[in-house]
């Protein structure tokens, strides 16, 4: 029998939360072979998938940075996997490599669509590949350095600070020299905040007093402020701002799954207070993306950046619905699906 490939599609759009088993559906079909490949292809089988809160956004049938994902699509995804078959001197067999191959086990990919190989530093591991050095550590790095500048001594505030993204763009404002606030969603992740990633302050958000404490925590008010989550944080934050303060506008969780969004009602402090408050998309900066790893990698080899993952197993049959686990706080930095074992010998 000849092997087979399974995918995930999107089956319906959602309203509200992602339902496991409906708003996407699973699909075996025939894996591609060496024999489907035009030059310039790769075959490739995914190790590892990314799971970000971006995606939510992706099923949404609206204008964004990219096109939707389409009703009986495969559901997008960067992917780290390993290269089958080649026709492109990009990439040989064994390589491991990076791209958006998503939700499946067995794809091709023109090579001009994935990352070249990429080295780790002595202390990294594969899956950094998707994390710290990945597009979440790029996200965290142009987010901070190009919009945040924080300067030394100034008040950084990172809500999800214990997230994928806000565990780098925080470590990247301490290595800055500022002082460095973070907030998350359970006492343990705030403890992991302050005694390994050496936040100044964190606080959970869900502390009956997270108000006050916020305050307590900003007693020089925020210079720059990172947001993950939007809703009430967000407003918190617009209530105790600097004058010129930045806000790095990355993401708004706490928002994707409401069908009746939440704006901010303290508003007017952008003007009272010239906020530069902007939004921004990694890929706005892919003509950067090398020096930002290298600068990244060399950072985690000097013991600067620590990292950590969620690693989901059981396959790609659990990814749809181990990505709720991105809206319940059911993560503590990068939130990856294995989908394969590296140590397994290849598919076909």
């Amino acid at each position: 029998m000849a092997p087979e490939s399974l995918q995930i599609e999107l089956a319906e759009r959602p309203v509200g939360d992602i339902i496991p088993g409906k708003t996407f559906r699973q699909r075996s079909v025939p894996a591609p072979t060496e024999a489907d490949l035009k030059d310039g292809d790769l075959l490739l089988e995914n190790l590892y998938l990314s799971l970000d809160p971006a995606m939510r956004g992706w099923l949404e049938d609206k204008r964004s940075y990219v096109p939707p994902v389409q009703i009986g699509e495969v559901m997008r995804g960067f992917t780290i996997a390993r290269v089958i078959a080649s026709k492109s001197f990009k990439a040989q067999p064994g390589d491991i490599v990076t791209g958006n191959l998503g939700f499946r086990e067995v794809g091709i990919m023109p090579a001009s669509q994935i990352d070249k190989p990429l080295s780790l530093p002595s202390n990294g591991k594969i899956t950094d590949l998707m994390g710290v050095l990945g597009m979440t550590g790029l996200t965290a790095y142009f987010g901070m350095i190009k919009i945040g500048r924080p300067k030394l001594g100034e008040t950084v505030v990172v809500s999800a600070a214990a997230g994928a993204t806000g565990s780098v763009a925080a470590q990247i404002a301490k290595i800055m020299g500022a002082r460095v606030v973070g907030t998350a969603g359970s006492d343990e992740k705030v403890r992991w905040l302050k005694e390994e990633l050496g936040l100044d302050e964190a606080l959970n958000y869900k502390d009956p007093d997270f108000k006050a404490k916020f305050k307590a925590a900003t007693p020089k008010y925020v210079d720059v402020f990172w947001d993950n989550v939007g809703g009430e944080q967000l407003d918190i934050a617009l209530g105790r701002p600097n004058k010129f303060a930045r806000f790095v506008m990355c993401g708004a969780i706490s928002q994707y799954n409401e069908q009746n969004k939440q704006g901010p009602k303290n508003f007017l402090s952008i003007i009272s207070q010239r906020i530069n408050m902007q939004g921004f998309i990694v890929f706005d900066y892919a003509d950067e993306y090398d020096a930002a790893r290298k600068q990244l990698a060399q950072w985690l080899s000097e013991g600067k950046l620590q990292r950590k993952e969620t690693i989901i197993k059981g396959g790609l049959r659990v990814a749809d619905e181990a990505i709720n686990r991105l809206f319940k706080g059911g993560n503590t930095g990068k939130l990856i699906v294995e989908v394969k074992n590296p140590e397994e010998t290849p598919k076909l």
